[in-house]
């Protein structure tokens, strides 16, 4: 007699699909104490699975901790500037560093290609080559680029619907790990 063979799993940082949804929830609740929780979660698994972090899960932290620290009025206008300068750079970079084969094609052209706002990248170049823009544009492509995270990875991990829960967890645990094995191309 046969055995039925297990298929493989992948080893993941979160405990399992429902500490994955409380953390989507978290991060983009609006709430800067559950906000906070959250990015402290994120810290956690990126403690525990290192470079292997997907590179959304990466940059939606980043973007949601400058909107914890806009909110905390902690810092001056300057730093915030800095503060969600670096991370929208660092999310085009990361992004469309992928799609940079041996050629170097324009990140106009890429942005386009993986539907990001032609803005968010004429953000990016005067952020990196330019007069830092006003505080009121940072905020607004982050928003703009946490709303395409949301779209376009967080969503999709999730089956888009955060509302309704699966009779069989371990068939929503393997739909998360099986999203972890993906590379970083799949979101783009």
């Amino acid at each position: 007699a046969r055995k039925r063979l297990k298929p493989l799993r992948t080893v993941v940082a979160w405990r399992g699909r429902a500490e994955w949804d409380q953390v989507m929830v978290g991060l983009y609740c609006g709430d800067s104490r559950l906000q906070q929780e959250a990015l402290d979660r994120v810290s956690a698994w990126k403690s525990r699975y290192g470079p292997k972090m997907p590179l959304a899960v990466d940059c939606t932290a980043e973007l949601i901790r400058c909107k914890v620290l806009d909110s905390s009025g902690r810092l001056k206008s300057h730093e915030l500037i800095l503060s969600y300068g670096l991370a929208l750079v660092r999310f085009v970079n990361l992004i469309t560093e992928r799609k940079q084969k041996m050629v170097s094609i324009p990140l106009r052209q890429l942005a386009r290609e993986v539907d990001i706002p032609i803005w968010v990248v004429d953000l990016r170049h005067e952020l990196t080559h330019g007069k830092l823009p006003r505080l009121a544009l940072c905020r607004k492509g982050c928003d703009v680029v946490l709303d395409w995270l949301r779209k376009t990875y967080w969503s999709r991990q999730l089956g888009n619907n955060l509302c309704e829960e699966s009779e069989d967890e371990d068939d929503e645990q393997e739909g998360v790990e099986a999203s972890a094995e993906l590379d970083n191309d799949a979101w783009e």
